[in-house]
């Protein structure tokens, strides 16, 4: 099967969103089908063709993440495999052309309160928080450290927050205090917190992948007693940066495990921000051996579509 770019449940079950890569349905009023497709986004814009198996590498890296840190905070999830997720599904989903859409790439999960926030965590000074500390000497306004190099590792992670913006939109880096303006302070403190709290073990884990986690964003939700629950997805190449210790230099930018080679090949050929872009097989290619290459580094599993 080739990269699967859209979702098409002939109604079966309402679309609710479309996001740059997840399919997101209403199964009842508590609960949400989440399918993430095979479309890759950057500089904000979709591009045309997709990178076979990305939203199921995508999907199943979450749920490692999901479980690993579920001692430290709950999460949205109701049903991860395929064989509980047919069984909660209309039964006509589990006909072999809407199954094929959705084996390996879906989940169920519990709709929450979200918090409008993207909560980003950087333990790395290095994309656009290093243009603004060579602007200015801060970090999403925060005063930092004088004589930083780029790429190089803060003394204590930070908590960068950024807005949440609708599709085709920039997301914006906001300080902390404008946060805590948009959500309360008393949130504020808690996200920061608790992001801070799940970067640390992740990137600590990482590490022993021989995997440096710089910076990850993060989505949150609110319980019925106004509890955080982590939700969206959780620690993948789309949400991260994550870097080969064994390459890793101080003082210049760093090959990540994500969309770099997109990234690149669209500023050479001046296409960055526009729209309908098809990639090169070869792009596609080299993008897809990427995410298969930090699935296997970070769980230890091989990669089995």
């Amino acid at each position: 099967m080739s990269a699967l770019t859209s979702t098409n449940l002939d109604g079966i079950l309402p679309l609710v969103a479309k996001g740059k890569v997840r399919d997101i349905y209403s199964i009842d009023e508590n609960s949400l089908l989440f399918v993430a497709t095979d479309r890759i986004s950057a500089y904000d814009v979709i591009m045309e063709n997709g990178i076979k198996d990305k939203g199921k590498i995508l999907t199943q890296l979450s749920v490692f993440w999901f479980k690993f840190l579920s001692d430290s905070i709950k999460n949205h999830l109701i049903a991860s495999e395929d064989e509980e997720i047919f069984k909660l599904l209309p039964a006509e989903l589990s006909e072999p052309k809407y199954k094929n859409q959705l084996s390996g790439r879906s989940l169920i999960v519990k709709k929450h309160k979200l918090v409008p926030l993207e909560v980003i965590v950087r333990g790395y000074i290095t994309g656009s928080a290093w243009k603004e500390y060579k602007k200015s000497g801060t970090v999403h306004g925060l005063k930092v450290e004088e004589g930083l190099q780029e790429s190089q590792k803060f003394p204590t992670p930070i908590f960068t927050p950024s807005t949440k913006a609708e599709q085709g939109e920039h997301d914006e880096n906001i300080s902390p205090e404008a946060a805590a303006k948009l959500v309360g302070e008393e949130l504020c403190t808690k996200l920061a917190a608790k992001a801070i709290e799940l970067y640390s073990k992740a990137a600590d884990y990482a590490e022993t992948k021989g995997i440096i986690l710089a910076d990850t964003k993060f989505e949150f939700g609110l319980d019925e007693n106004d509890n955080l629950v982590l939700v969206d997805e959780v620690l993948t190449p789309d949400s991260s940066r994550f870097w080969s210790k064994a390459t890793f230099a101080l003082g210049k930018s760093q090959d990540s495990y994500d969309k770099q080679f997109l990234r690149d090949w669209l500023t050479s050929n001046g296409l960055n921000g526009k729209e309908g872009v098809s990639m090169t097989e070869d792009i596609a290619t080299r993008s897809a051996e990427k995410y298969t290459e930090a699935f296997e580094a970070l769980t230890g599993k091989k990669w089995v579509a």
